[in-house]
């Protein structure tokens, strides 16, 4: 049996079985196949297996900065100097504003997120009240992204209208603690698994770019897969000066197809979905990228970092062949 076939065969059998890869298919195949052959065989398995209405969401950087954490990648940790904006939870309205905002341009979901480790319960009641207020003006969905809560926190936010959680891994297992020392991975598991407990959808990626190998990216993603994760943002590291990965040489095109590639190939029915750090590569990247697997973004500004125009990104996401 050549290569070729057996790859051919393992797409055959990700496509009946809805499963994915195994970890011994994916180590196998990041040692011998070929960029090309990765993207034509995750091509296969999003166009079967993968939901083909495009998701969309935007945020709000709610309160930035100050952030105790020390995590090597974030411009908002109180640790690094970066000239981030610094400031408390927003005023009501400006949030009710934002999502009225994204509602009127199509987008389908709409996520509060906040520096800091949690919110105290004040700003839980204030977000909560926020999230009733934008609930009964429009039909937009509602997440969340605020650290490391608690169960009855989550109860609350889901009581509100907030119907899904975000709590990105980050990375591999085997690379974090070299990044964070202030909180460990197994924390932000334990978040995702209360939030579901309490009725929340989870939301969980990573950024790739931070100096992980291939191999990581890999276990990345079954980590994601284990732990339940159906939207999965795939950040791309923007070195922000001032952090430890300032100096962080930029990852390849390359790099970020194969990435999506296994990680489509990994979670066949997953949404990828693109977030910060994916503005600076050309279109035709881009496009390539929907086509392999991503079938989700934050559209329209990140965190701190500026997002891509959104009718510049629609008339791609179109272009690769889905549906709004």
């Amino acid at each position: 049996m050549n290569r070729l076939y057996s790859l051919d065969g393992i797409v055959s059998r990700i496509i009946s079985s809805r499963k994915g890869l195994t970890e011994m298919e994916a180590e196998a195949l990041s040692c011998s196949a070929s960029t090309e052959e990765l993207l034509s065989a995750a091509e296969r398995v999003t166009r079967s297996c993968a939901p083909l209405k495009f998701d969309t969401c935007s945020i709000i950087n709610a309160k930035s900065g100050r952030c105790p954490e020390d995590c090597h990648w974030c411009a908002q940790s109180a640790h690094y100097h970066t000239g981030a904006a610094e400031y408390p939870l927003s005023q009501d309205d400006e949030i009710v504003s934002a999502a009225l905002t994204s509602w009127n341009h199509g987008i389908g979901r709409f996520s509060f997120v906040t520096s800091g480790r949690a919110l105290s319960d004040a700003e839980i009641d204030r977000l909560c009240t926020v999230a009733r207020r934008i609930r009964g003006e429009c039909d937009i969905s509602l997440c969340m992204s605020s650290g490391l809560l608690d169960a009855g926190q989550f109860v609350r936010i889901r009581e509100a209208g907030i119907s899904r959680y975000h709590c990105n891994l980050e990375t591999a297992p085997s690379f974090f603690n070299t990044l964070c020392t202030t909180h460990d991975q197994q924390q932000k598991i334990d978040t995702l698994n209360a939030a579901r407990e309490a009725g929340l959808q989870i939301c969980s990626g990573g950024i790739i770019g931070m100096g992980e190998t291939e191999s990581q990216r890999i276990e990345l993603a079954f980590t994601l897969k284990r732990i339940g994760s159906s939207s999965v943002p795939v950040n791309v590291l923007c070195p922000v000066k001032g952090t430890p990965l300032e100096n962080t040489p930029f990852i390849s095109d390359e790099e970020v197809l194969r990435c999506v590639a296994f990680f489509r190939l990994i979670l066949p029915e997953a949404y990828l979905r693109f977030a910060g750090g994916v503005a600076r590569f050309p279109e035709k990247t881009l496009v390539r990228a929907y086509r392999t697997g991503i079938n989700a973004a934050i559209l329209g500004d990140m965190l701190t970092t500026a997002g891509e125009d959104i009718r510049t990104n629609i008339k791609m996401i179109e272009e690769a062949g889905y549906a709004f």
